[in-house]
């Protein structure tokens, strides 16, 4: 029999994080989350993502042993300033018994169904800067930090139990070799010309603190076309400047500024954390932290984490100056491989911006809806 618990406390919410440890034990391709990073992003006092969401954290049973997870979210950002009556649901594992994915997934059909909402879209997390979607294709493929990985059976349970496919998105990846300088130096030093611009690179976190509201903002105004774009708040920039900027390396960051100094552009690259985060297994001390910082001092695979352009700046070959300035730091840091996190199929223009460097497909991931 399966039962299905709303957890509350901090003893069950451990468990509700640590419950993919076992799903993915042995599993080469799996890459585990620092335990207590999850918890921090779970914690209403902490995440600023709850200041407009209601979330519900479910787990399933079966003989007392945990079967499977899932978040249940309503973020009324989405549901009453954007009109969009969608029920998002996140954080979902489970193990191969479609009865269980049935019985977790009917819980956040409910509390749908209490709202008036139309319909459910996962896996999705708070915002647009969580993780996203199922993976489809690729699950032989080492996963990144920024992305959940899962079973193939998962794909098959959703859609025997009537969902459809909602957004399709790819990731891809390319050795640095194909990156040849004379497709943008030339062009980045006419458009600098052109436009007035130039680069604004950071040797040092504490320099390009200044600088990270402004970017957020143009993350904003870049992604608002986008279907389902939800906002960051000033409260959330300060979350993930804590979470996530001092991870970087101040160097993987780059602006493109003005005439009067604003950001019109500005990229976000991280560091392959993936092995170092399969040595931590979930834990920062003793020695999670060590190979961590090393694998930032060391790292040879890179990810393509954000590039945003202000809409005015769209279509000018603003992202030849970005394309350079990357150039030379990755020459100078021996990187061997760039991956691209996430990216919806039907986005062309992001498409047609990395073709001249043959990116290869590796891996697919979606996110699924039904009707409520």
């Amino acid at each position: 029999m399966i039962t299905i618990k709303e957890i509350v406390t901090k003893k069950e919410l451990k468990q509700f994080v640590k419950f993919p440890f076992s799903l993915y034990k042995d599993n080469p391709y799996w890459v585990p989350p620092i335990i207590n990073d999850e918890l921090a992003g779970f914690d209403k006092s902490k995440n600023p993502a709850f200041e407009n969401a209601e979330v519900h954290f479910f787990l399933a049973y079966k003989n007392s042993t945990i079967v499977g997870k899932v978040v249940a979210i309503l973020n009324w950002i989405e549901i009453k300033q954007q009109g969009l009556k969608k029920m998002r649901f996140g954080w979902f594992d489970v193990i191969d018994d479609i009865d269980v994915t049935k019985t977790l997934l009917d819980k956040v059909y409910e509390i749908g169904k209490q709202h008036n909402l139309e319909y459910i879209e996962g896996p999705v997390g708070f915002s647009n800067l969580d993780k996203v979607g199922i993976l489809t294709d690729g699950f032989d493929e080492l996963n990144t930090m920024n992305t959940w990985y899962n079973h193939p059976y998962y794909k098959t349970h959703l859609e025997q139990l009537g969902y459809v496919k909602e957004k399709e998105y790819i990731e891809n990846k390319f050795p640095f070799s194909n990156i040849k300088p004379e497709y943008f130096q030339k062009a980045q030093t006419l458009i600098k010309k052109r436009y007035q611009l130039k680069s604004l690179n950071f040797s040092s976190t504490k320099q390009l603190m200044p600088y990270v509201d402004e970017m957020f903002d143009l993350f904003n105004e870049s992604y608002a076309k986008l279907s389902t774009f939800v906002p960051i708040s000033d409260t959330q920039k300060e979350y993930f400047k804590k979470k996530y900027i001092s991870f970087i390396n101040p160097e993987f960051i780059t602006f493109v500024v003005d005439k009067n100094e604003k950001i019109v552009a500005f990229a976000i690259v991280m560091p392959s954390f993936a092995k170092a985060l399969q040595k931590a297994n979930g834990k920062l001390f003793p020695f999670g932290i060590f190979h961590l910082l090393k694998a930032k001092k060391r790292t040879k695979d890179v990810i393509f984490y954000l590039i945003g352009v202000h809409p005015d700046y769209q279509n000018k070959g603003v992202h030849a100056i970005i394309f350079d300035q990357y150039y030379n730091v990755f020459s100078k840091k021996g990187i061997q491989n760039c991956i691209r996190g996430p990216e919806l199929a039907d986005n062309i223009a992001i498409h047609q911006l990395w073709k001249r460097f043959d990116p290869k497909i590796y891996r697919k991931r979606r996110t699924y809806r039904k009707g409520i």
